[in-house]
């Protein structure tokens, strides 16, 4: 800054001083932007978030039909879904994992996919161009087709869930919400998450809404009568190998390879229509049985329906468990938005929906469960427990944990402040204007998200910045005080002139560390994860300088401490 400029900027801040009611306007407009970015929270117009969205080169489609359904069914679903994906010209490849989990990846891992094993179950990985030559991001690319598929697909068979999983760019978790149903009774606690399940699917912002429970549902059991194979000369390995051949098919024999150096079995099954039930009824079964006959030791035939006993029955569902107790998980995720507003407004929808058949309460204090909802019925007596867990949970504890650092690191600044200066006042000063930097990083957060085609979200990193701004800001201030009061304590410079001067002076290297600040942040700023830091460095530094050359002259000049 030349020696014009700097005596236009010191004449400046002497007027300012010197005018009351600038002082005033000034300090006033300073209150205004602080309330006002506050205010850019419950009005979503800046959205806090754990981590934003990151672009990969894959992504994983689970496709769960209901308990009970056959592979059959199954591969039908799963059909429909690789149709659709074949023709995106970004889809490279596609793999299909049929009645189990696919290959563990980070996401597979934290959602249980190594547990799948069942004919209900399927695995579609996707692979994708690299995403440097693609224009479009592959979390964009799952939000344009999760509608298509599920839309086209999840009709085929009623009750089919079809979730589109991405690498997750933070912590593992479970899902983006996750509703921890707690109760005694397993089947109520099922009932109980369906009826969640149907209020979150109907919350704006949440998709692939799912209830991580068996459905219950009729089958039937085949029953070797052993006193009757016996007496029909037969053996109860006959009667299990015709069973077998007759609807999953079996190994009968091997052939030798030379190349493989192994055997190679023989596998034999009857043709899809021989193997499809009529109808799935007791009679379609018994009428299926009884074209399947055994020759016994006499070479006579024996129906099968006269050896086997036909048992209608129920599904034994699996019944999940957490700190010894009874849950359910119902899962959610966020269509590409923020998780905080979707669960609060989830949250006020139970509230009111459950008030009909329960007494209702929330959880007492602010806890790491302040969102959970107590259910007492009112018939029964009955008590349930709704806990949130989930990446919304981890982001709570993550800015809960940051809020309790900045707090800890104003402190521990304020107590050293103290003991340099021995003045309450100008330590209070040097935390004002820290603090003030806030209102920088939000409003950059503003304009980053209006710039940019994807939503900007106010992340756990963004926070990290703004921790890392207080010291950034706190050494602006100090520069200005010491400055000050080495004029009018070694020079007899009258106060507000000594303000006007170390304001002015110090005004080129506070300046100049802004620029080498915002520079070095600004590689940061188009990083999907840490991009968050690199605009909390750079919009606060901004705001730092303004406060510092502004608004912490004034708030020397008022105290009696200089």
């Amino acid at each position: 800054m030349s020696h014009q400029h700097s005596n236009k900027f010191e004449t400046f801040i002497f007027n300012v001083l010197n005018n009351k009611a600038k002082t005033t306007m000034i300090l006033i407009l300073f209150v205004i932007l602080l309330f006002g970015s506050f205010m850019m929270f419950p009005t979503k117009i800046v959205l806090a978030k754990m981590l934003p969205g990151k672009s990969a080169n894959t992504f994983t489609v689970y496709v769960d039909t209901p308990s009970g359904s056959s592979m059959h069914q199954t591969k039908s679903v799963t059909a429909c879904v690789t149709d659709i994906l074949q023709k995106e010209k970004e889809v490279t490849d596609i793999e299909i994992f049929l009645g189990q989990g696919a290959l563990l990846d980070y996401a597979g891992l934290v959602k249980g996919s190594a547990m799948k094993m069942g004919e209900q179950y399927s695995e579609i990985v996707v692979n994708l161009t690299d995403k440097h030559g693609r224009d479009e991001k592959s979390f964009n690319m799952v939000q344009r087709l999760r509608p298509i598929i599920q839309k086209e697909c999840m009709p085929m068979v009623s009750g089919t869930s079809i979730k589109m999983v991405e690498m997750p760019a933070g912590p593992p978790t479970l899902a983006a919400i996750v509703v921890e149903v707690y109760g005694k009774d397993n089947q109520k606690v099922i009932a109980l998450s369906n009826e969640v399940a149907s209020i979150l699917n109907k919350t704006d912002g949440l998709v692939d809404v799912d209830v991580m429970a068996d459905e219950s549902y009729d089958k039937f059991e085949l029953i070797p009568i052993k006193d009757k194979i016996s007496r029909s000369g037969l053996s109860v390995e006959q009667v299990n190998q015709i069973l077998y051949l007759a609807f999953e098919g079996m190994g009968v024999a091997v052939k030798n390879t030379i190349d493989l150096n192994d055997q190679i079995a023989i596998f034999v099954s009857l043709s899809e229509e021989s193997q499809t039930l009529t109808s799935s009824t007791l009679l379609g079964i018994t009428t299926k049985l009884s074209q399947l006959n055994l020759m016994n030791k006499q070479g006579m035939m024996v129906p099968l329906t006269e050896v086997v006993e036909i048992k209608e029955t129920k599904s034994s569902p699996m019944i999940y468990h957490k700190d010894l107790k009874t849950m359910v998980n119902v899962v959610a995720e966020a269509d590409m938005v923020s998780q905080v507003y979707p669960l609060l407004d989830a949250r006020e929808k139970m509230m009111e929906y459950f008030s009909k058949d329960y007494e209702v309460s929330k959880v007492p204090g602010i806890t790491t469960y302040m969102f959970d909802l107590n259910l007492i019925d009112k018939e029964s007596g009955e008590k349930y427990l709704l806990r949130w867990d989930g990446e919304m949970k981890v982001t709570l504890d993550t800015f809960k944990e940051l809020g309790a650092a900045f707090i800890a690191a104003l402190v521990l600044i304020f107590l050293l402040l103290v003991i340099y200066y021995k003045s309450f006042a100008l330590s209070g000063i040097v935390l004002g204007g820290s603090f003030l930097s806030i209102i920088g990083v939000i409003i950059g957060h503003w304009v980053a998200d209006l710039v940019t085609t994807e939503t900007f979200f106010l992340t756990a990193t963004s926070l990290i910045g703004f921790i890392a701004l207080i010291g950034i800001s706190s050494r602006n201030s100090l520069l200005l005080i010491d400055f000050a009061k080495s004029l009018i304590e070694d020079k007899q410079i009258e106060k507000r002139r000594a303000i006007a001067i170390a304001s002015a002076t110090r005004a080129k290297p506070i300046v100049l560390t802004a620029i080498a600040i915002i520079l070095g942040s600004a590689l940061l700023a188009s990083d999907p994860i840490f991009g968050g830091l690199g605009v909390a460095l750079i919009s606060g530094t901004v705001a730092a300088v303004i406060v510092s050359l502004l608004f912490i002259p004034i708030l020397m000049d008022k105290t009696e401490a200089i």
